[in-house]
């Protein structure tokens, strides 16, 4: 039997699953979490893994890049994601709230320690879970910003191969597996043939 791909979520979805960890406990981490997944497109073991060094400047202040290094991806590779401007935000409150520290984990457990990918991937599901949203895993952020990339790539005179770095993809057919199709934009499309 063939395991689902996680569901990609609608921006509203989005907004439910942003609003709902703004009123909990560890607001700013969990916002930076739904972020990394949602606006970098990182894994559950990047997630987790992410130290302050990979996001910040020589002078400490929040880059605008990430730089992931090979000990957490899961190819092995480094690789460079820009960050997007909510993201931004999100972390340069986390980084104040967390005294602008130079090392450690950017993601920190209750116990003051990197998560796990495990309590990452639990995270999620419980989420999820919370707000109704089913069919969701850690991997619905992932998979809802290669898919929302590719929809808009055209427009920035990028092409797939751009969007197969930015996920981390050593093949383009692994990146086009994430892309969930749209109907109503395949109908447009063939009206325009």
């Amino acid at each position: 039997m063939r395991r689902q791909p996680a569901k990609v979520l609608a921006p509203d979805d989005v907004r439910l699953l942003l609003r709902h960890v703004d009123g909990r406990r560890h607001r700013y981490r969990d916002r930076v979490m739904v972020l990394l997944s949602f606006k970098a497109g990182l894994r559950a073991c990047e997630i987790a893994g992410l130290e302050w060094p990979m996001l910040l400047d020589t002078s400490g202040a929040v880059d605008d890049q990430i730089i992931l290094a090979r000990g957490i991806t899961k190819g092995g590779h480094n690789r460079s994601v820009p960050i997007h401007r909510q993201l931004k935000i999100a972390l340069i409150k986390l980084h104040y709230r967390a005294g602008h520290p130079r090392d450690g984990p950017v993601i920190m457990s209750e116990r003051g320690c990197h998560m796990t990918a495990a309590s990452v991937v639990n995270w999620f599901r419980d989420a999820y879970s919370s707000i109704g949203l089913n069919g969701c895993s850690s991997h619905s952020g992932r998979r809802t910003f290669i898919t929302n990339a590719a929809r808009v790539i055209a427009t920035t005179g990028g092409s797939l191969r751009d969007i197969q770095e930015l996920a981390g993809h050593r093949s383009l057919t692994t990146t086009e597996r994430y892309i969930a199709g749209n109907r109503p934009a395949q109908r447009k499309l063939v009206n325009l043939i």
